[in-house]
C-alpha cells in the first residue's frame, strides 16, 4: 500500500471537491480478488500495469 501527502485537512477537502466537481476517475488496470493478492503483488512488480491495481475485499 502506498500513499501520497496532500497537505492539510483543508487542502485535502479542496482536492476532494475538485475531483468530485470534475468527475475525475482513476484508471484501473486490473482487479484481483482477495484470494489473488499474491498474484496482484507479482503483477505490480512486473511494471507492466498502467493505472491502478485493485484488490477487492469481499
Amino acid at each position: 500500500v502506498s500513499g501520497i501527502m496532500v497537505g492539510s485537512k483543508a487542502m485535502c477537502e479542496r482536492l476532494d471537491a475538485f475531483i468530485t466537481q470534475h468527475k475525475i476517475k482513476p484508471v484501473v488496470d486490473r482487479v484481483f480478488g482477495w484470494s489473488e493478492v499474491v498474484e496482484a503483488l507479482d503483477y505490480q512488480l512486473t511494471g507492466r500495469h498502467f493505472g491502478k491495481i485493485v484488490i477487492k475485499i469481499d
